[in-house]
């Protein structure tokens, strides 16, 4: 278990740095492309989103009827060669090709990993497991921005992008050899009904659309927050890209490695103890984070400004294995990957396709009005979607008390 876990931590990691990674160099590739904000806007939103998010639930559908670790292992190898080739860019074409190649890849991971932890790891041990994985997220996050800036300032972003899709294919074999063969599936679990009929058919469930209704909410909340948090702090407090990569990345992995780490222990004892509150405490950090976000935008100190978006950050990985759970939890067994792949096109589609897409939009129409902190003013759709997911949050949790632990 302890070896697989391990693997899995990896992957997730390396996942999240190749995402991060266009992030913190943002400010380079615009300088070196000739680039608006609007479309770093379009390059780190809608050339990601849309194929990430579309090509979840068949590669889910895969991993759950057949081999995770192949699905996973195939997938880091694609999204690791598409990071690569960003790193050639010489344009806003080639770059956003780049970035739908590493969308297409990344997909079927966190559905795959799932899927390995289904089937490898008891139900009770399983929020701490998902926890584990998740914890790769903002341990990734540190990485990516704060080796991203530091690689940025000292050989520049193309070294930056090449050298984490070098990593990838390392990680790959250590994953194909720990991973290890999975059991197939019983006939008839493993024929089912077609995915689009699972997923409608989930769907369909009150319980769970408001769990995705959450999803999208956070989607509207995270992406523009980490497309443009660092920039933020680059252009408004005159941190270096270094500095800030730095600064945001540690504060980003360690409170990530805390929230996942204490909601995936959280979700586990909710569980056993039939309490039913699977997500009201993330529902409660939300609305902390929208006020906390909101004043971060506007305190004229620059590390007040990071302090600030602590509780932001504490609130998108504390959401995860809690999330994750409550989705597992309402889909049944042999599910788990549907019910991941489900809540990762919420977060995933209209928030990350759509959010630094308009926050890119004002910022630009606030340069060319002359209008200061126009990235701040952009960048209030954070807290505002924050707020939302509360709401979707405790909706939910109500439910899913009601209908799976009995209380009323």
């Amino acid at each position: 278990m302890m070896l697989l876990l391990a693997a899995l931590f990896l992957v997730s990691a390396l996942c999240q740095i190749d995402r991060i990674l266009p992030f913190i160099l943002s400010e380079a590739i615009k300088a070196d492309l000739s680039l608006s904000d609007t479309q770093i806007g379009l390059i780190n939103g809608v050339a990601f989103a849309v194929c990430y998010s579309l090509l979840s639930l068949p590669l889910a559908r895969s991993a759950d009827r057949g081999s995770p670790r192949i699905v996973l292992v195939a997938c880091i190898l694609v999204w690791s060669a598409m990071t690569s080739l960003g790193g050639l860019a010489a344009g806003f074409a080639f770059l956003a090709f780049s970035r739908l190649g590493v969308a297409i890849g990344e997909a079927g991971a966190v559905p795959a990993g799932h899927s390995l932890i289904a089937r490898k790891i008891a139900p009770q041990r399983r929020g701490l497991a998902i926890g584990v994985f998740a914890m790769g997220i903002p341990m990734g996050a540190m990485a990516g921005f704060a080796l991203g800036g530091l690689m940025n300032d000292a050989f520049g972003w193309r070294a930056a992008l090449l050298g984490a899709g070098a990593l990838g294919v390392l990680i790959a074999l250590v994953t194909w050899v720990t991973a290890g063969p999975t059991a197939p599936l019983r006939r008839a679990q493993a024929l089912g009904e077609p995915f689009m009929r699972s997923a409608l058919r989930l769907l369909s469930s009150p319980d769970y659309r408001w769990l995705f209704a959450a999803a999208v909410a956070m989607g509207f909340a995270a992406a523009p927050f980490y497309a443009f948090a660092t920039p933020f702090l680059i252009r408004e407090h005159g941190f270096s890209a270094s500095q800030a990569g730095v600064a945001f990345g540690l504060m980003q992995g360690l409170l990530g490695l805390f929230g996942t780490i204490l909601g995936g222990r959280g979700f586990d004892r909710a569980v056993r103890s039939g309490s039913g509150q699977v997500l009201a405490p993330p529902a409660i950090l939300f609305f902390v984070a929208a006020v906390t976000t909101t004043a971060a935008l506007i305190v004229p100190v620059g590390w007040m400004a990071l302090a600030l978006f602590a509780p932001a950050m504490l609130s998108f990985s504390f959401m995860l294995p809690w999330a994750f759970g409550s989705g597992h939890l309402v889909a049944g067994r042999g599910k788990e990957a549907l019910a991941s792949s489900l809540g990762m096109i919420g977060s995933g589609l209209l928030g990350p396709a759509l959010g630094p897409l308009i926050v890119g939009a004002v910022s630009d129409a606030a340069s060319a009005a002359q209008i200061p902190n126009g990235l701040g003013l952009g960048l209030l759709i954070v807290p505002a979607a924050a707020v939302l997911a509360g709401a979707a949050c405790l909706i939910a949790n109500n439910r899913i008390a009601a209908n799976h632990f009995g209380k009323r």
